[in-house]
């Protein structure tokens, strides 16, 4: 499908979808809980029902209706799958479900789609075997899926490198049902994404599961003998979502309010909003009600420095808010972005070089000269969600018509993206 976007100017009132990251994290702890947990706002997005499918083979029963998920838990014990664990897209899923086949009296395969064949799984693997799990990646010489793993795991120091914090909350899960009296501490070579691992924390606290933390996030600790107990809880709106129709709005002549926000959310995407007001953007943050109230079309001014190393998904509609603005901005700590999708760095500079902006990268960094006037183009999304959905956005500004490929691809964490972007006055075709 391709999506075919022009200038646009956004009107109303809308709420994006719950976080896909939260609903990960909530059915696959409910999954291991003892008892029915509910889940309120789940995301219905290809992610949400990766992780949904492979909660049911692991031994959930869930039941959905239109606004809840009911989960039947384990307690603590997973069932060997009958089938195949294809987590498709979702890395997420497939790093909490690698560590959660630990636990396993027998063994699971993981895979899924090209992209995830293609990610790196070896350093989570390599520490969860150091805590007596077993597995086999079936491709010689390859760190990616398919694998194959099982348990049983136990107490113990493992290491990983830091650079996906997905791994790191892979063992966090798991970890607390192991033996009592033993305790997994997991040392982080250089913590990268640590709101993210705050959220695994938090949500396993949700569910009456304790983790500790340094003070420099190199190490993480969890006392085995724990139990995950059945929690009644409510998925949040998605700030990695938020973050494009909020820019769509700061680039263009456009008066938005965006709803069902919470202020207190660890997810480090929020922080896209204090940086766009840095730019100048017209945003006003109610948190007693939970929204945001924008006011777009004034120009902005850049001439900042954005470490990304705890928002690494919004670089792409960050590096497209940038080519916007004037000045200089440059993003640094980048190297865990070119291993999410696409190697997000790479293709951001080619897709918005091509449409007329002044970028330049290095292995950890991307520097853009904005305030160039844009163009449309054809756009390679590598059917990566974020690329996707960031350069439709671009087009809301760019002179011509943007013209994305595989567009798909942003039911992977936005669904009804585009159906809602339309509903606010957006022009675009899909094709």
């Amino acid at each position: 499908m391709y999506a075919v976007s022009g200038k646009s100017a956004l009107q109303g009132e809308f709420t994006v979808p719950g976080s896909k990251s939260q609903t990960i994290r909530a059915v696959l702890m409910a999954l291991l809980a003892e008892g029915k947990s509910v889940i309120h706002n789940p995301q219905y997005g290809n992610d949400g029902q990766s992780a949904y499918r492979a909660a049911e083979l692991l031994g959930a029963k869930i039941v959905k209706n239109d606004s809840a998920w009911i989960v039947q838990g384990c307690g603590g014990i997973p069932s060997v799958p009958e089938n195949i664990i294809d987590t498709v897209n979702s890395g997420t899923t497939t790093s909490f479900v690698s560590g959660i086949c630990s636990l396993l009296d027998g063994y699971a395969v993981i895979t899924g789609d090209e992209q995830i064949r293609r990610r790196p799984v070896r350093p989570e693997l390599d520490a969860l075997a150091e805590l007596g799990a077993v597995y086999f990646i079936t491709r010689k010489g390859c760190d990616c899926p398919p694998v194959v793993i099982g348990g049983k795991l136990h107490g113990g120091k493992c290491h990983l490198p830091g650079y996906n914090s997905q791994h790191v909350s892979g063992i966090l899960v798991p970890a607390a049902l192991i033996p009592s009296g033993e305790t997994v501490e997991i040392e982080v070579a250089d913590p990268r994404e640590e709101s993210y691992i705050q959220m695994t924390i938090d949500w396993m606290k949700k569910y009456g599961v304790i983790a500790g933390i340094s003070d420099n996030h190199r190490f993480y600790y969890v006392a085995g003998g724990q139990k995950y107990k059945a929690a009644e809880t409510w998925v949040s709106s998605d700030w990695s979502a938020v973050a494009f129709p909020l820019v769509a709005a700061v680039c263009t002549d456009s008066d938005i309010v965006i709803n069902g926000l919470n202020f207190n959310d660890p997810q480090g995407d929020k922080r896209v909003v204090d940086i766009l007001i840095s730019m100048g953007a017209d945003i006003v943050k109610d948190t007693i009600a939970g929204r945001l109230i924008v006011h777009g079309g004034k120009s902005l001014n850049s001439n900042i420095e954005i470490n990304m190393n705890d928002i690494p998904d919004a670089l792409p509609v960050l590096a497209v808010a940038a080519s916007y603005a004037g000045g200089e901005t440059r993003f640094t700590t980048l190297a865990h972005v070119r291993i999410k999708e696409s190697d997000r760095v790479a293709v951001m500079c080619e897709e918005l070089s091509k449409c007329g902006a002044d970028i330049r990268i290095t292995d950890d960094s991307m520097i853009i000269r904005g305030g160039k006037r844009l163009h449309g183009e054809i756009i390679d999304s590598r059917q990566d969600h974020r690329i996707a959905m960031a350069m439709t956005v671009c087009g809301f500004f760019a002179d011509g018509r943007m013209t994305v490929q595989y567009a798909e691809c942003a039911d992977v964490s936005f669904p009804g993206f585009y159906d809602l972007m339309k509903s606010a006055g957006a022009d675009i075709q899909l094709q």
